[in-house]
């Protein structure tokens, strides 16, 4: 999957203010992203605001992305979820074209065992005519799913090729890393760790900063390839407090924002739960990104 490689971004899904989809907005963004150099591009993945998106509205945005990223860059889908059978029918059942993989998160809120987990993306890889990136985030699933269960899955299922790993245990990463096969691959889920993360061997990222500073995560991925960590790090610790930001509300809410003040995107809405960013939030990345070109 070197096609999988390097920097890779985890599209979020413009609204407009009465809660629609901003599809002109959402067109901009990805072209955007690859006049900027990102490597690849992940449609609907969690940053997406997946959970609240209707299934006619994933599909529709899973068509409208497939054609207008018109096979510039691979794409990736995110389909996961916690009922195992209804995922592996929507994943037998899904219009593959124009995209090049599946990203699929480990179940959520149940907390199954590691055996369980097993089985879920057993029934998966089962369903899948494309190769599958397992994502593991414990901070949102509740559940860890362990070195140990990863590497079984690589070993037993040919299409699962790569694991998205945030789980920030590098303990993990090296584990998973040391007893891998040859052809799976370990790809950061968290931007403020890919440098030290492919530093010990991983191919890349799926950023949400990248979403808003495609060219620095690609060229951060880039210089990291090629052992470059002291330019690497400078871009790094640019793009360090930045991120952070993204997260004090939760996600997608402080990388829409910059998004907005870019003119990437129209508005900043997200859909309840969720909240757009504070004022105060506002006021503190404005300060910041005044200093990003």
């Amino acid at each position: 999957m070197n096609e999988l490689q390097g920097a890779g971004v985890a599209l979020v899904t413009p609204f407009n203010a009465d809660g629609s989809i901003d599809f002109e907005s959402l067109g901009k963004l990805i072209d955007f992203q690859i006049d900027e150099g990102m490597n690849y591009l992940v449609s609907l993945g969690t940053t997406g605001e997946t959970a609240t998106l209707t299934a006619k509205e994933r599909e529709e945005i899973w068509e409208y992305t497939a054609k207008r990223v018109d096979h510039r860059v691979p794409l990736v889908a995110g389909i996961g979820g916690n009922n195992t059978v209804e995922i592996a029918k929507q994943i037998a059942s899904f219009n593959w074209s124009g995209y090049c993989a599946l990203l699929s998160v480990s179940p959520y809120y149940n907390k199954p065992t590691q055996e369980g987990i097993y089985q879920h993306y057993k029934a998966i890889a089962e369903a899948s005519k494309l190769p599958i990136i397992l994502y593991n985030v414990p901070g949102r699933t509740g559940s860890n799913m362990s070195p140990a269960t990863t590497i079984r899955l690589a070993e037993d299922f040919s299409n699962i090729v790569a694991t998205k790993e945030a789980s920030g245990n590098f303990a993990q990463f090296s584990q998973i890393l040391r007893d891998k096969p040859a052809n799976f691959d370990l790809i950061s889920g968290d931007d403020p760790v890919t440098l030290p993360m492919m530093a010990l061997g991983a191919v890349g990222i799926i950023s949400v900063i990248g979403n808003a500073y495609p060219a620095k995560v690609s060229k951060l991925t880039a210089l990291c390839a090629t052992g470059d960590y002291v330019e690497a790090r400078r871009i790094h610790e640019d793009l360090l407090r930045v991120t952070d930001l993204c997260f004090v509300e939760s996600n997608p809410c402080g990388v829409k924002y910059i998004l907005k003040q870019l003119g990437i995107i129209t508005s900043d809405a997200v859909r309840l739960p969720l909240v757009p960013a504070s004022n105060a939030l506002q006021e503190t990345i404005n300060k910041e990104i005044a200093g990003l070109k």
